[in-house]
């Protein structure tokens, strides 16, 4: 059975099936601040998606991060490992864009979890 959760007009933010949670592109809701405070929303958001779904950071299986400024890289990075716990860091890529849909938006992350 698939479990679908939080419908936007485009997706669901979230989407379980056979024990695997699938989360959205997620960006920063308060685009004003830099990458790392930006970073930080994304992964309290993350934190709230996965735990509708049954699941937590700590069963996070891979992640894609989708930069604007590869110069901003270690300031992501900072947030991120404040955030995961060494133990727990998922397989990953950072890769960076050209933009993600506003001048102000500087990350999205996608990430894939198990329940």
């Amino acid at each position: 059975m698939t479990k679908r959760i939080e419908q936007t007009k485009i997706m669901h933010r979230v989407v379980e099936h056979g024990g695997v949670v699938y989360l959205g592109g997620i960006t920063a809701d308060d685009t004003s601040v830099g990458m790392g405070g930006q970073t930080s929303q994304i992964c309290a958001k993350i934190d709230k998606l996965l735990a509708l779904a049954g699941s937590d950071k700590t069963r996070i299986l891979s992640a894609q991060i989708f930069i604007t400024d590869m110069s901003l890289k270690g300031e992501m990075n900072d947030a991120w490992t404040a955030w995961m716990p060494a133990e727990h860091l998922p397989a990953r890529a950072t890769v960076g864009v050209a933009d993600l849909g506003t001048p102000t938006t500087l990350i999205e992350i996608v990430v894939t979890a198990h329940s």
